[in-house]
């Protein structure tokens, strides 16, 4: 076997266990009893002008390294995880949802991103994840540093059957930033509020300080799922204000 199919072997066991491990650590009559009370649709926020213009050449749920790569990206690893739902609860199989954020100096994979001479050429900048049964996605990634101008977050796209759903963005839960952050300031329901904030909670027993993100994710309408499965994504809502 060569070092080439050793690594990619290595990656796919990395993301098996991150995976299983993000599901054994989850609390199964929480989510229940969330659901009892009626579960709060996840609010939605603006795309940005920082969807990658250009796809990179690896577009996985590990953002972390790239293709082959040996050398990782910069930043606290994260693994983050979550459910995508109906206002009922029903998961919704097959939600194409995308991820994209800066890198840890702050510099987008964007011509126009202000800090892109920091570019940090081993992190992906974007991934993508196709939903299980459940409902649920999994990604690596690093836990969101602050852009200029802007609170820490992390931009998601939900798309099924080839149509956007929601566009939005998650936020860290407690960073003083949120209260400036003008964007996250139009929201004025505390409630839609919350659905956007998100804690990074250390793993117990990593040796590198990696976190653990769980970003549960309700959609206000119910999705039809089309019977071959069919679904696409990348289609952005018009409204591309500041990232």
């Amino acid at each position: 076997m060569t070092r080439r199919n050793l690594i990619a072997m290595d990656r796919r066991t990395l993301l098996q266990q991150a995976a299983f491990f993000s599901a054994a650590v989850s609390v199964p009559g929480c989510f229940a009893e969330e659901l009892t009370d009626g579960p709060v649709r996840t609010a939605s926020m603006v795309e940005g002008p920082f969807y990658p213009e250009k796809m990179p050449l690896d577009t996985d749920n590990d953002l972390l390294l790239i293709n082959d790569a040996i050398n990782p990206g910069i930043g606290e690893v994260t693994y983050l995880s979550g459910r995508v739902t109906g206002k009922s609860g029903k998961p919704i199989r097959n939600a194409f949802v995308e991820i994209w954020q800066c890198d840890a100096g702050g510099a987008y994979l964007h011509k126009g991103s202000s800090n892109k001479t920091k570019m940090d050429s081993n992190f992906q900048g974007y991934g993508r994840y196709l939903t299980d049964s459940e409902g649920r996605y999994f990604f690596r990634t690093i836990k969101p540093v602050a852009y200029p101008g802007r609170t820490p977050h992390i931009h998601f796209g939900v798309s099924k059957n080839g149509h956007r759903v929601l566009t939005t963005q998650m936020l860290v839960k407690g960073h003083p930033m949120n209260q400036t952050d003008f964007l996250f300031k139009r929201i004025t329901n505390l409630a839609a509020r919350d659905s956007l904030l998100v804690g990074f909670n250390p793993i117990k027993g990593s040796r590198i300080g990696e976190l653990d993100a769980k970003f549960d994710i309700v959609l206000g309408k119910t999705v039809q799922e089309l019977d071959d499965g069919s679904l696409g994504g990348g289609l952005a809502k018009p409204d591309r204000a500041r990232s």
